[in-house]
């Protein structure tokens, strides 16, 4: 057995699971869960048709094996979708893979790029951002890294503060995470946060994998900055040294497809190309024809939208007059400070008023002094508006018996 299994921390949500066990939800109220981030609404019908078309057309359908870089007509789906988000002119046979979601393309382009043999520095490291998506952790020390979480700070909208990582760890860093829109704050990096980060990245020679896939989901005028989009504004248009992550799941509604694709530089994706044709992460045809349908369509997207901002102007008011809560940049999760230990609040919440939210700590680490989720729950706002409503309703009668 691979021994580095045994450095893996249980998933929040098995965490959540024994915190719960034992605990008997009130029967007076129906189970609203805020916990995990999975898209409730409704997958467009025009998805679910082109998907069923494919079926039996030819040559997409099922009877062939579909090749890992995928079909010309998806890559340049991807193409498309590019220019019209962020102005850019992106190669599709060079620039471009489609992957099968963006948490298994998190952990395969990890396999790729750590070498665990380069030990001049020490042991290879991978930097994240804390608190994190547990991806990050579980794919470095899979592939033989440390790990070094680098906290946000509450004071600057919950950017991190890279000036405090160590050159010392800069200098071991293979591979560098950064999620923006950020889970779970729903903070944007702006330019200069990522001008910042390509200076380090072209003095240590490390990887930037941008993560990426909360970012058609905002309610700020201006859409969220893409790391791709930074890069070519700094004059950096081959993304040296940088691969982008977008998905599908949140933007078009379609967890259960796991679409999406990884863009920048070529040199990294022709390597993850080849690392990907002997894992075999090829995406099904017919997932293929349904993904290029969504990625040329925006319409669904407004109103995708559309329907997280109203029910976020509608769920934050409420929220904010009993717990530290603010509507944040992007993303569907409200990070909110809670007084007294989170566990202990969502243990009660769920016991008193049958509503789950996750505990804050349960998505980052013990670093730099502290746990930055200590003392914060994370509710991912997914379901129906009348339900979100509902759950705030209860958590603010919930506080006001603890007071």
């Amino acid at each position: 057995m691979n021994p580095l299994l045994s450095k893996l921390q249980p998933y929040p949500f098995e965490r959540l699971r024994q915190l719960f066990a034992g605990v008997t939800p009130n029967p007076a109220y129906s189970a609203i869960s805020l916990g995990m981030g999975e898209p409730k609404h409704a997958t467009p019908a025009f998805i679910q048709q082109a998907m069923v078309a494919s079926i039996t057309s030819t040559p997409s359908g099922l009877s062939g094996y579909p090749a890992t870089a995928g079909e010309p007509a998806l890559r340049d789906a991807f193409t498309r979708w590019m220019k019209r988000r962020y102005a850019l002119d992106v190669n599709p046979a060079t620039q471009m893979l489609p992957v099968n979601g963006s948490r298994e393309a998190l952990f395969a382009l990890t396999q790729t790029l750590i070498d665990p043999t380069s030990t001049a520095h020490g042991t290879p490291m991978v930097v994240c951002p804390n608190p994190f998506y547990q991806i990050y952790e579980g794919a470095a020390l899979l592939a033989g890294a440390d790990t070094w979480f680098v906290n946000s700070d509450p004071a600057r909208n919950f950017a991190q503060d890279w000036d405090s990582v160590p050159e010392a760890v800069w200098a071991r860093t293979q591979l560098l995470f950064v999620c923006s829109p950020g889970n779970p704050t729903g903070a944007v990096m702006p330019l200069g946060e990522w001008k910042k980060l390509f200076e380090l990245s072209d003095r240590f020679g490390f990887v930037i994998a941008s993560d990426e896939c909360y970012s058609e989901i905002y309610f700020r005028d201006e859409p969220p900055l893409g790391g791709m989009q930074a890069a070519a504004e700094l004059g950096r248009a081959d993304f040296k040294n940088l691969i982008s992550f977008t998905s599908l799941s949140k933007r078009s509604n379609v967890p259960g497809m796991r679409s999406g694709f990884v863009a920048g530089d070529a040199a990294l994706i022709k390597q993850f190309l080849l690392y990907r044709t002997y894992h075999g992460s090829a995406m099904s045809p017919v997932v293929q024809a349904a993904s290029a349908a969504a990625w040329d369509d925006e319409a669904h997207v407004l109103d995708n939208r559309a329907q997280y901002r109203l029910k976020f102007a509608e769920v934050t008011p409420i929220l904010a007059d009993v717990l530290e809560v603010a509507l944040p940049d992007a993303g569907f999760y409200l990070w909110a400070k809670v007084k007294g230990q989170d566990t202990d609040f969502a243990r009660d919440l769920l016991a008193l008023y049958n509503v789950t939210v996750l505990p804050g700590s349960y998505l980052a680490r013990d670093a730099q002094g502290g746990n930055p989720g200590q003392g914060r729950i994370r509710m991912a706002l997914v379901a129906q508006t009348a339900e979100c409503a509902e759950a705030a309703r209860r958590i603010v009668q919930f506080v006001k018996s603890r007071n």
